[in-house]
């Protein structure tokens, strides 16, 4: 039985390549390609670190990211281009159908796990169409263990009090679908890419183009 339903923030309810907008208007012709290599190496640097057990918080992961991304398009970042990319990872769109599938779960509990440190995803959350519809955030760097490390998804249980069997994890990274899957949670991936799954010997309980497979899982849709 199925009592919390757990959401990633950054890609999944979040739209993190709405800062190509931005991207595009600062450095014109670029603004694609920033984005989709910013948010690469976001998480690359994520792994990296927890690999190396050298944990730094994802506001520092976001800002060094970005820089190594202009670096290796040989872009100038400025100090104040710099902070108007930053900010935008605090106004993110929110996916279209993200409201109308969280009024959908009345009967659940709402929260957002993710690997944003509170500095970024409280901001992004309150601003937000969907921040009444959350009951709690949890973010990693509470306990900086960087997703999809077991000890990162165990901080669920530690601030839900429920069993691993009880959770619903929704994620639209593959990564993170895998890690949850192998600690216990049931998974919905949300693949808006229609990428393959990941050959690592897990696969999660639903697939779908987007949040609504959640709904039809719980048989809140025909």
């Amino acid at each position: 039985m199925v009592q919390a339903i757990v959401f990633d923030a950054y890609g999944t309810l979040f739209d993190v390549h709405s800062v190509e907008k931005k991207a595009e208007q600062l450095f014109p012709g670029n603004g694609r390609e920033i984005s989709e290599r910013w948010r690469q190496k976001q998480i690359e640097y994520t792994f990296l670190r927890q690999l190396m057990g050298i944990y730094e918080p994802f506001s520092k992961i976001t800002t060094d990211s970005l820089r190594y991304t202009c670096k290796e398009l040989e872009l100038e970042l400025g100090e104040s281009d710099e902070q108007a990319l930053r900010n935008e990872y605090l106004n993110l769109d929110v996916f279209q159908e993200a409201k109308g599938v969280l009024e959908g779960l009345n009967d659940y509990q709402r929260v957002i796990f993710s690997n944003g440190s509170r500095d970024m995803i409280e901001p992004l959350v309150s601003q937000s169409v969907i921040s009444s519809l959350i009951h709690k955030i949890i973010s990693v760097n509470d306990y900086k263990q960087y997703k999809p490390v077991p000890a990162s998804y165990q901080s669920v249980l530690r601030n839900l009090n429920v069993k691993r069997d009880e959770v619903l994890f929704v994620s639209a990274n593959g990564w993170d679908i895998i890690g949850a899957s192998a600690f216990g949670f049931r998974t919905a991936w949300v693949n808006r890419k229609h990428s393959p799954l990941e050959e690592l010997d897990v696969r999660p309980d639903i697939e779908s183009a987007d949040l609504s497979g959640v709904l039809k899982l719980l048989n809140h849709t025909d």
